[in-house]
């Protein structure tokens, strides 16, 4: 696909007078001057995309045209990585994904697109703090002491998490292993699902960004027990770490990042970096991200790279540690 877009370009080079070079320029120079996709990888409501909304609206000012979200949820983010990877590569559709993004190649056998030739990374948008622990009331647990003790009298504990692999299924089975009961995992397709379940009691159990779940916490729907993080979240004080019961555990809740097709020109690539800088830089992004348990983490695309390629091999160790077969 890469090769007929340069074909196309080259052809158009010629018979204009352009060099490559310059054409290029001229695209990037004009850019953006059409409304942008920015696909996301889970389901409307999550925190995936909440943030890319978040994200796109004071982008959109920063680049002079509309950004819309096409939420194409599913397969852990695989559905949406693969259109972008198939889209043309001239900064009119992007992506912003999760950590899942580099567990999917430990986690599935075989993907629709090679992360490393097909992606172009753009920069990071959020670091996470860590997860909320949470439960169905009727479990009648109210700590993370009594959750594990359960655990270890009723063989198969249910968590729900978005997807077989995430960092949400990832921080569940870290937290089990940690503690030493058996977890039973179910997938659901984002982390509204995923939470609808344990309010229902179809799943015990879940951990989940701090946002999704605080709405249903306050409301008295589900119970929460701890926080995955290295210190109490802010917003929930009185919530103890689940470190203070379970010495030395800690899982953060991993990063939000802005992708673009591979082949993507350079300039463009700027451009959109510059953007989503001047949209973390606004107060009203900032807030919502702390709010959320996230903090700003805009990096230049070399550094960002350079980033996903560490955490791919953490999040490899990760898989192997939780005994995750790859499908």
């Amino acid at each position: 696909m890469q090769r007929r877009h340069f074909l196309a370009g080259a052809a158009i080079a010629g018979g204009t007078g352009w060099t490559l070079p310059g054409l290029v320029r001229a695209q990037a120079a004009d850019y953006p001057s059409r409304p942008i996709r920015m696909l996301v990888g889970f389901a409307a409501g999550g925190t995936p995309d909440t943030i890319a909304r978040t994200v796109a609206e004071a982008m959109s000012r920063a680049l002079g045209q509309p950004i819309t979200v096409d939420n194409r949820a599913g397969a852990n983010g695989i559905i949406a990585a693969e259109a972008l990877a198939k889209a043309a590569p001239d900064g009119y559709t992007v992506l912003v994904t999760t950590a899942s993004l580099v567990v999917n190649p430990s986690v599935y056998r075989k993907l629709p697109y090679d992360l490393d030739r097909d992606l172009a990374p753009v920069t990071n948008i959020a670091l996470g703090d860590g997860y909320l622990l949470i439960c169905n009331p009727r479990l009648g647990v109210s700590s993370v002491r009594e959750l594990v003790d359960y655990g270890k009298k009723n063989k198969g504990l249910t968590f729900s998490s978005p997807g077989v692999g995430n960092t949400l299924h990832l921080a569940a089975q870290t937290f089990a292993d940690s503690t030493g009961f058996e977890l039973t995992h179910v997938p659901y397709k984002g982390a509204a699902q995923a939470l609808n379940a344990v309010m229902s009691g179809e799943v015990q159990a879940m951990v989940i960004p701090p946002t999704v779940a605080l709405p249903q916490i306050k409301a008295g729907k589900v119970t929460v027990l701890g926080f995955t993080g290295t210190r109490r979240w802010p917003f929930l004080p009185d919530v103890p770490t689940i470190a203070e019961s379970v010495r030395g555990f800690e899982f953060d809740s991993g990063w939000h990042g802005l992708f673009a097709p591979a082949g993507t020109p350079a300039p463009i690539i700027e451009r959109l970096n510059a953007a989503a800088r001047r949209a973390l830089a606004e107060p009203k992004v900032r807030d919502f991200l702390v709010q959320g348990g996230y903090e700003p983490d805009p990096q230049s695309p070399a550094d960002y790279a350079r980033y996903l390629q560490g955490e791919r091999q953490r999040y490899a160790a990760i898989v192997k540690s939780a005994r995750i077969e790859p499908e």
